[in-house]
């Protein structure tokens, strides 16, 4: 099931982590890595469209603009030299990638050739926003068709696995990919929903549980748990000691996803351990 694994890294802080993670998914699932950095030009060509039509014209001089072209290139190329460095002494097979363009669209494209991303929640610029997840990172989940591991500013083993499962359709989807890490790792793995009915939720654990059976996992336990979803999905997260959160991306509700946000996105938030989000 995983076999290639696109690295996303930035030279931000949780490209460390991302590189560590990789390493592990790399020698559990046998799998390629390629390393991605992406050189973004959005600033330059911005800088151009305002110096055109904004109120009070300043287009940047030529010479500028090459200039920090040339840095930033010359800062992505150390950035995968090290990244490649730290893949070598870890005995690993790897690509390093580096593009230019806008980095959601880039990620995009790239991970077509990949069975899963690994993305820091944060990118280098995170010091300068308020924000609890960064932008390019919230636009590849909602627009990548594969898999994103989102990655802490920590590093901790997959000992134990929670998996969110509410008997939506791309909550099914998780399923899959629940048993895989649980059994190559050979963590327990326990499931959890949250749900105001106890019948309902008894049938949809049922259902996960019976689905899961034909994976050779260790333990599998089932959590029901009420109230607001996000909050009870962190917490027993926190209650049985999990190293990582497998869910499915989004919720039903649109109109509520606009208002509060999806059950996902606020986990992501929300979480203090690496999350698996799958579409």
């Amino acid at each position: 099931m995983i076999k290639s694994i696109l690295l996303t890294v930035d030279g931000s802080a949780y490209t460390e982590f991302v590189l560590k993670y990789g390493i592990d998914f790399s020698r559990c699932f046998q799998a390629h890595l390629r390393v991605l950095t992406v050189v973004d030009i959005r600033f330059f060509e911005w800088a151009v469209a305002i110096g055109v039509e904004g109120f009070a014209p300043i287009i940047p001089s030529t010479t500028y603009q090459e200039e920090s072209q040339r840095l930033l290139n010359e800062k992505a190329d150390r950035l995968l030299e090290r990244a490649g460095e730290v893949l070598r002494k870890a005995g690993q097979k790897f690509d390093l990638i580096k593009e230019s363009g806008s980095p959601v669209e880039v990620i995009c494209e790239k991970s077509r050739l990949s069975d899963m991303i690994v993305m820091g929640a944060r990118g280098e610029f995170e010091r300068w926003s308020d924000k609890m997840l960064g932008a390019t990172l919230e636009a590849v989940t909602r627009l990548s068709i594969k898999p994103v591991f989102i990655v802490r500013r920590d590093y901790r083993p997959i000992k134990k696995i929670l998996l969110a499962y509410d008997g939506s359709m791309n909550s099914n989807r998780a399923l899959p990919w629940a048993g895989y890490f649980a059994e190559h790792f050979q963590a327990p793995l326990t499931i959890v929903n949250v749900n105001d009915s106890p019948e309902e939720a008894q049938s949809i654990l049922k259902e996960a549980g019976d689905y899961l059976q034909a994976y050779p996992i260790s333990t599998i336990e089932t959590i029901h748990k009420e109230g607001d979803q996000p909050e009870r999905i962190v917490e027993t997260c926190k209650e049985v000691a999990a190293d990582m959160i497998i869910m499915g991306s989004y919720g039903h509700s649109r109109i509520r996803e606009t208002i509060l946000g999806s059950t996902t996105v606020q986990v992501m938030r929300k979480s203090s351990v690496p999350i698996l989000m799958v579409k």
